[in-house]
């Protein structure tokens, strides 16, 4: 296998960057395994050539993308996160901020969505993307509670399981969206069910 280059000049970025960019929205549009290295060459309007001497393969810019997206998800409520010095007065606020902004995040692309979760289930690596994504939210906050004197028993555990509360209702509000649903009363069951689990009323 030819070694790829990594662009250093701003035009051979910007073009890798587009065929990132282009190939990857493309394979979640068509589905993965609908689109070849000459779809991908077409739509980003450079040769197939080109695409080999930037990546060894469409699943390497599918997984480039994966990461891209899963990151532009977490990064907003890292973010969030990162604003607050100390544990703030009222969870409750603050947990419905975090899943505000989660929800933001899902709306981005419902199509990647839709392939990025198939995919979960084909491919260990992006399996383990969104694995590694999930781990990364749980522990930023668990470490941010606990480096604010916060001091619970199996509080790894617990921060995991509202990771996943706050997760799947995003998805739910996002993805699912059933009509005869009231999401707001939905997410105070949620922000209320955080808090039990967190042992804080």
């Amino acid at each position: 296998m030819a070694e790829t280059r990594i662009p250093m000049q701003k035009r051979s970025i910007e073009k890798r960057d587009k065929i990132l960019k282009k190939g990857f929205a493309l394979m979640c549009q068509n589905g993965y395994h609908n689109v070849s290295t000459v779809d991908i060459a077409k739509e980003a309007g450079v040769s197939t050539g080109i695409i080999y001497q930037y990546f060894n393969d469409k699943k390497e810019i599918f997984t480039i993308g994966a990461k891209k997206y899963a990151d532009e998800i977490m990064f907003p409520i890292f973010s969030l996160i990162d604003e607050h010095e100390k544990l703030p007065a009222n969870l409750k606020v603050f947990f419905r901020n975090i899943i505000k902004v989660s929800v933001k995040g899902h709306q981005v692309s419902k199509r990647a969505h839709q392939e990025l979760t198939a995919m979960q289930h084909l491919d260990e690596d992006i399996e383990k993307i969104f694995k590694d994504t999930e781990i990364a939210f749980s522990n930023k906050l668990y470490n941010f509670f606990v480096n604010n004197g916060y001091k619970k028993d199996i509080l790894k555990e617990k921060m995991h399981l509202v990771v996943n509360l706050v997760d799947n209702l995003a998805h739910e509000k996002v993805y699912h969206r059933h009509l005869d649903f009231d999401y707001e009363a939905m997410e105070t069951i949620v922000v209320n069910v955080i808090m039990n689990i967190l042992d804080e009323k």
